[in-house]
């Protein structure tokens, strides 16, 4: 059985895709890494898990070696505006942490990986049905991270042999996990205020496009592509991914069919706003599709029921 460490076990995506990993593979071949340790609840409670800082390389050979690991899910990385306020840090851990597990990696002989995001492409990509391979120009040192990650990846690949593989995902919504600092994070606050019975104030302008997933398809999605056959992926770092393109009040109007007295109202943050239009209106992942039968469950509507039904139970509101 495979044995993988998830490093960035705490964060928005390795806390939930930790688990989903140990339903498949089982709880003891799954260890749960953070720089934030010890670890508590559920990722403690249900599997190993060790402290890892993934800007030193030493800590990611220790885990491998200790755990015998065959696959690392690098996860840790500063989202979009908080990398804006600190640019050293977002590179730091954007690049540095990559270029670490490439080489354990490689030493090591583990399969990586290492998400990157929409945040790669910039104002000068085609904005819609954005191509699988096009211009990746960002703007942000959050997206010129994640390119720096593509090229690395692709670059061991072709090099040493690692087994290197990644998705750009969108934007990530989640009933489990509060935002944490990226661009698209709106379209989860959204969510918190209906179900709490307060009017929302959306940071991003009417008519702003961008790509979103529910993070249930997203945690299918890393699982699948590690586990897809390698002879079949003309591409690697990394796949168009998407499930659903919506602006805010399409958003909102889904959100009103269920909670009819819910408000909004418009007051557009700059940094996010110069952020979100330099980013793809919808990705064309045709090739996600086709090399390892990539296909999302939710769309905007069964998404809405979903996280309306959930986030009711977790705030007391059911």
């Amino acid at each position: 059985m495979k044995k993988i460490l998830v490093i960035g076990a705490c964060g928005q995506i390795g806390s939930e895709l930790t688990p989903a990993l140990r339903n498949v593979y089982g709880t003891d071949n799954v260890v749960a890494a953070d720089c934030v340790y010890p670890l508590k609840g559920e990722l403690a409670e249900s599997g190993p898990s060790c402290k890892v800082d993934a800007t030193n390389a030493q800590d990611i050979a220790d885990a491998v070696k200790k755990y015998n690991i065959d696959a690392i899910y690098n996860l840790a990385a500063i989202l979009s505006a908080k990398a804006e306020a600190n640019p050293m840090l977002g590179w730091n851990v954007g690049v540095g942490a990559v270029l670490n597990c490439l080489e354990v990696s490689r030493e090591f002989g583990c399969s990586l990986f290492t998400p990157s995001s929409i945040g790669a492409f910039g104002p000068d990509t085609p904005h819609d049905m954005t191509p699988q391979d096009t211009i990746q120009r960002p703007k942000t040192i959050y997206g010129v991270t994640k390119v720096t990650g593509e090229l690395l990846s692709d670059y061991y690949f072709k090099r040493f042999g690692v087994d290197t593989r990644s998705v750009r995902f969108p934007g990530l919504i989640s009933n489990v996990t509060l935002p944490g600092g990226g661009t698209t994070d709106y379209a989860v606050e959204i969510y918190y205020a209906a179900v709490k019975g307060e009017k929302f104030v959306c940071p991003i302008a009417k008519g702003t496009f961008m790509d979103m997933m529910y993070m249930p398809d997203a945690l299918k999605a890393a699982i699948d592509l590690m586990e897809a056959d390698p002879s079949k992926l003309v591409h690697r770092n990394s796949f168009n991914i998407t499930a659903m393109s919506f602006e805010p009040d399409m958003i909102y109007n889904e959100i009103k069919k269920h909670i009819p007295d819910f408000q909004m109202e418009y007051k557009f943050d700059e940094l996010r706003q110069g952020i979100a239009d330099s980013w793809p209106n919808k990705m064309d992942d045709s090739c996600a599709r086709k090399e390892w039968g990539f296909s999302p469950k939710y769309d905007l509507a069964s998404m809405t029921v979903d996280m309306i039904d959930v986030l009711r139970k977790k705030l007391g509101q059911a």
